[in-house]
């Protein structure tokens, strides 16, 4: 039985972050991953790379006023925390103190790059009951995340202790080892060869990920706030985030919390040509596009991406069909279309700088190519009569004309009437205030008609709800050492990132404001790390 100081389960962004701090305090580490080679940094890898950061030097460029009050203000409106949230709040409140050095000044001091002006996401209601993002703070790295991992792994390699730290492959770990009531190592067996094994460590630190990888746990932990789940629920997340370290987790006492509590999309997409028919990528739905119910009628208040994502999932799964249409024309889906992940952004992806500046300029074209031929939920027509009998043939079997031409038609000629009159539409008015900031107003159309004829042809994107990341998990300490149902520390045992709910079991309570996701893994591996170093055996 191979022995070590402490064994790390999952290579994804935590797992690398906490391998970093202990071989830097000179510590032996096994890091086991259940994924080849080549997917190390698990889903952080497949990911656009933006990051929620607080009061930085490109914020101050810009002329943005960004303080930690102002951020834990906007975290607590739209986490609406509960009372007993003793360690999500303490996670959250940590966070935003913490993010811009031990998170952005951290990565910078080890080479990562951010796009010089940041992104505006989950604003929220703006004078409503749940206020968001009051500044932008949505830093996105310049090389996604695929660059982002590629750093952690580079930092790693080029490391002066490199030789103390083993990573082993393909290796599935199914529970955790105990002695005197203190975990001591882990147990499973190999993902090829079904061979089993046992690796004992002074410490051990859970960074598996969440369980949205597993749409049967997703039904299963399904909020109530979102009434059923949808007949047809997408898959965003990594394959491997099924949960197997929370069963693990919680058959040696720890605690596990807000399991309902997710951050799912609103606009999946089928992949193009998917290795997996359910496997899902995110849409960023167009601002200037229509968003319809399932009956081609307009959600009124108007759906527009940017606000409140989980909102937007609560209103699509109050319908009798939880899915969605979206209807915009060629013009608006060249200077608006988009798709979450490195794979569908390789000019930033590769930092292409003349291919970014591109592709604001003349438009998107090898997306909406791509989507219009390889995404089977994008459907283009000439006019609206053959784009809704396209729409309707769409859906196959239980195509029965559920998209209703008269429908489809009053909602476009109403938006495209009071685009030329006084903006007393909603989302006129949410496009006009998105308008104002540098960052959005290059991708943001200007009062661009719906069924403008110089703009066409049309097009109209069928959309499922997508799993994507836990919100939950398990519970931990400011240190990161995972909790029994008592709240003490289970001796030997920490978790980090999406296993740990990214941090204290749930530290965005029922919302996201975005780009917390990535800072909160790699503080939470870090100091998982970092407290682990103090355990040798």
């Amino acid at each position: 039985m191979e022995q070590c100081d402490v064994l790390i389960v999952g290579g994804g962004i935590a797992g690398l972050c906490a391998a970093l701090e202990l071989i830097e305090a000179d510590r032996s580490v096994i890091l086991l991953e259940r994924d080849l080679p080549q997917h190390l940094g698990g889903l952080a890898k497949e990911s656009f790379g933006g990051m929620f950061l607080v009061d930085t030097p490109e914020q101050r460029r810009h002329g943005i006023k960004d303080t930690t009050e102002r951020a834990l203000a906007d975290w607590r409106s739209f986490a609406e925390f509960a009372p007993d949230d003793r360690w999500p709040q303490a996670w959250a409140e940590a966070y935003v103190h913490r993010c811009r050095d031990d998170v952005g000044g951290w990565l910078r001091a080890g080479g990562v790059r951010y796009f010089p002006v940041p992104n505006w996401v989950e604003r929220g209601e703006q004078g409503g009951r749940v206020q968001g993002n009051s500044v932008p703070r949505f830093h996105i790295v310049w090389g996604t995340g695929h660059g982002l991992i590629a750093n952690l792994i580079e930092r790693l390699e080029a490391h002066p202790r490199r030789r103390r730290l083993k990573i082993l492959y393909r290796h599935r770990v199914e529970r955790l080892l105990t002695r005197d009531r203190a975990v001591v190592g882990v147990a499973g067996c190999r993902e090829d060869d079904g061979v089993e094994f046992e690796y004992c460590g002074g410490a051990v630190v859970v960074a598996s990920g969440g369980i949205n990888g597993s749409i049967e746990r997703v039904r299963q932990n399904w909020h109530a706030d979102w009434r059923t789940p949808p007949q047809t629920i997408l898959n965003g997340s990594h394959r491997y985030a099924d949960g197997l370290m929370h069963d693990a987790v919680s058959a040696t006492g720890g605690r596990l919390t807000h399991l309902d509590r997710m951050w799912n999309y609103a606009a999946g997409v089928h992949w193009p040509k998917p290795h997996d028919p359910l496997y899902g990528a995110s849409l960023v739905p167009p601002r200037s596009a229509l968003w319809l119910n399932w009956r081609g009628e307009r959600f009124m208040p108007p759906l527009v991406t940017g606000f409140d994502t989980r909102d937007l999932v609560a209103r699509i799964c109050a319908e009798e069909r939880q899915y969605s249409w979206q209807l915009m024309n060629r013009r608006i889906a060249l200077k608006e279309l988009a798709v979450s992940g490195a794979e569908f952004n390789p000019s930033v992806r590769d930092k292409k700088l003349f291919g970014f500046l591109r592709d604001v300029v003349f438009g998107n074209r090898w997306l909406y190519d791509k989507m219009l031929k390889e995404c089977k939920d994008f459907v283009v027509a000439d006019s609206l009569p053959e784009l809704v009998e396209r729409m309707n043939a769409l859906n196959g079997i239980s195509g029965d004309g559920a998209v209703s031409l008269a429908a489809v038609r009053a909602a476009a000629e109403r938006y495209d009437e009071n685009l030329r009159g006084p903006a007393d539409d909603e989302q006129i008015k949410k496009l006009a205030f998105m308008r104002t900031w540098k960052g959005d107003k290059i991708r943001t159309c200007k009062a661009q008609p719906i069924l403008d004829p110089k703009a066409g042809p049309l097009i109209a994107v069928r959309e499922f709800i997508m799993s994507r990341k836990s919100l939950g998990g398990i519970q931990t300490d400011l240190s990161s050492r995972a909790l029994d149902e008592a709240g003490m520390p289970i001796a030997g045992l920490y978790a980090a990132g999406e296993a740990a709910g990214f941090g204290g079991g749930g530290m965005h309570g029922l919302r996201a404001l975005e780009g917390t996701f990535l800072g909160s893994c790699v503080l939470s591996g870090r100091v998982a790390g970092q407290h682990a170093a103090g355990l040798r055996r």
